[in-house]
């Protein structure tokens, strides 16, 4: 499979101290990397494309790695995950599948014990098209005060033959959530739902 070509690579970090409401004791933490790469697979249909999962890998470790950093550098304080890709007009939403994996497990291996499923989109667009990447908690996915998302995108990505590829993590639940639901105190961690 081709060489990861990067671009160039962005960090963004959100602190929230509050929606309308009280302040919190500890304002919400929300961070998204995201990855500029060349699509290897661009302007062509090509029907063997899977290999190239294993080569976004490291990359995908290293972009776990950053937001871990941006977020303080401890794993256990991460709560919330996501991730997502766009894919220039010159691809296909397949492409941007190809995140899936290294991706998702990228996240899951730095940290540590976490098991609900990655929640991810993806689409493709021009230059300066936005994500709105989807968040739920790390271990359960019915733990309703984590469900969230981070809107993304650079001005100039991606070009026609080109991937943004991008993880999110965040540091707890939305600010002033209030809908009920499994409580994150009350996660069994057996099956990543509940």
């Amino acid at each position: 499979m081709p060489d990861v070509a990067i671009r160039k690579m962005a960090l963004m970090l959100e602190e929230i101290r509050h929606e309308g409401g009280p302040a919190p004791q500890t304002p919400l933490l929300r961070a998204a990397s995201l990855a500029v790469i060349a699509n290897p697979f661009a302007g062509r249909y090509e029907p063997d494309i899977a290999g190239f999962m294993e080569d976004l890998k490291p990359l995908g470790l290293d972009m776990a790695d950053r937001l871990i950093a941006a977020l303080g550098g401890d794993p256990k304080r991460v709560e919330g995950y996501g991730k997502g890709a766009i894919v220039g007009q010159a691809g296909e939403l397949e492409h941007g599948a190809l995140w899936h994996v290294p991706g998702g497990y990228a996240m899951r291996e730095r940290l540590g014990d976490a098991k609900a499923i990655v929640p991810s989109t993806k689409k493709v667009g021009a230059a300066g098209a936005r994500l709105d990447v989807p968040i739920t908690h790390v271990d359960a996915s019915y733990v309703r005060s984590h469900f969230d998302a981070m809107e993304v995108g650079l001005n100039d990505a991606p070009r026609a033959d080109e991937m943004v590829l991008v993880l999110v993590m965040t540091t707890g639940p939305r600010i002033h959530e209030r809908v009920g639901g499994l409580k994150a105190s009350e996660i069994e961690g057996k099956d990543g739902l509940r």
